[in-house]
């Protein structure tokens, strides 16, 4: 299974609580701090509700 390598390109600042809380669902805890998930429907949900802020990239499982 494929994975997700999600980077905090943008601050959160300014953005709806709900987005606040998407970003820490996700493990984002600061501009510049990235996180492997799973590719999941869920997680890509929350990676469209904060793709502003967000790069994601596919990564093979090694």
């Amino acid at each position: 299974m494929s994975q997700l390598k999600v980077r905090q390109i943008k601050s959160p600042i300014g953005g709806t609580s709900s987005q606040r809380n998407t970003l820490r669902s996700l493990g984002l805890k600061r501009i510049g701090h990235e996180v492997v998930k799973e590719d999941r429907p869920e997680i890509r949900g929350m990676v469209k509700t904060v793709a502003h802020l967000v790069t994601v990239e596919e990564v093979e499982e090694a």
